[in-house]
């Protein structure tokens, strides 16, 4: 897919780094840069009765919303300064309708960008991930501290596992994948049957990205008593790549909080740019 316009969230207390981020991989693609200031209101601490009447809450909502208005002005005037274009919106949700007003702004963009600082907001960056993945059914970028993220790399790790989330995330990162010099479409302890991988596990999807160009080398992996994310991880380094495309929540949402799972664990502790979809 053809990335034409890149949003990122930033919250009230985050500074420019996230946003001079995502305008500099605008420019390196041409693309628009979308901002969404997101504020989450505060839920009152003793029911509805105590929202109307609490002046405490309503003090602290107030502030809220000068906090979002400051921060919203801030951004602006970032944006105007910027090389690339872009466009501003700001909201101020309650927690639980959170994920549907992310979802509904990032069903206009191409691609959702989560820099370091929003990553380092567990509540902010969960919303922004449920909300994109699940409300809008666009990708996600995540890239952690210490990454240098690019939308033009030469080598990227995809973990494949044959799901239909797998399946999307290729798609909508076949752009890139079609570019590279090298594409690892990696498997964790596959699964030889026809309800998983098949006969030969990847030869399915190694021949679908060649077909389109891609310059793909299959590689099954033993666990060998580590977690999948741990496997990936350390091949991501072994191959020098510099980004890992995957498809997110194969399991449902509370399955993973519960038990855990791969998109879970990708998720604490990476240190190259995850591309994921659903």
């Amino acid at each position: 897919m053809t990335f034409r316009t890149l949003l990122t969230v930033t919250g009230p207390n985050q500074g420019e780094g996230d946003l001079k981020l995502a305008a500099g991989l605008c420019e390196e693609i041409g693309a628009h840069l979308s901002v969404l200031v997101l504020e989450l209101a505060a839920p009152p601490s003793g029911g509805a009765y105590v929202a109307v009447v609490s002046p405490a809450w309503l003090e602290e909502r107030q502030a809220e919303v000068k906090r979002l208005k400051d921060r919203t002005s801030t951004v602006s005037a970032f944006l105007s300064h910027s090389a690339v274009s872009g466009d501003l919106s700001e909201e101020y949700p309650d927690i639980g309708w959170a994920d549907d007003v992310i979802g509904r702004r990032a069903r206009y963009a191409d691609l959702t960008i989560l820099g370091p600082d929003l990553l380092r907001s567990p509540s902010l960056r969960d919303k922004v991930i449920q909300g994109v993945l699940f409300s809008s059914g666009k990708p996600i970028l995540l890239v952690p501290e210490g990454s240098r993220p690019t939308l033009r790399p030469k080598r990227i790790l995809v973990a494949w596992d044959a799901r239909l989330e797998s399946s999307r995330a290729v798609r909508e990162s076949l752009d890139m994948l079609k570019s590279a010099e090298e594409v690892h479409l990696v498997m964790v302890d596959p699964i030889e049957d026809e309800f998983h991988h098949g006969a030969e596990p990847g030869a399915d999807a190694a021949a679908y990205l060649a077909r389109h160009g891609v310059k793909v080398t299959v590689e099954r992996l033993p666990s060998a008593n580590h977690s999948v994310a741990d496997v990936l991880r350390q091949h991501s380094g072994d191959v020098a790549a510099e980004l890992m495309v995957m498809g997110a929540y194969g399991h449902s949402r509370l399955r993973e909080r519960i038990f855990g799972g791969v998109t879970k664990s990708v998720l604490e502790g990476q240190s190259i740019p995850v591309f994921m979809a659903r």
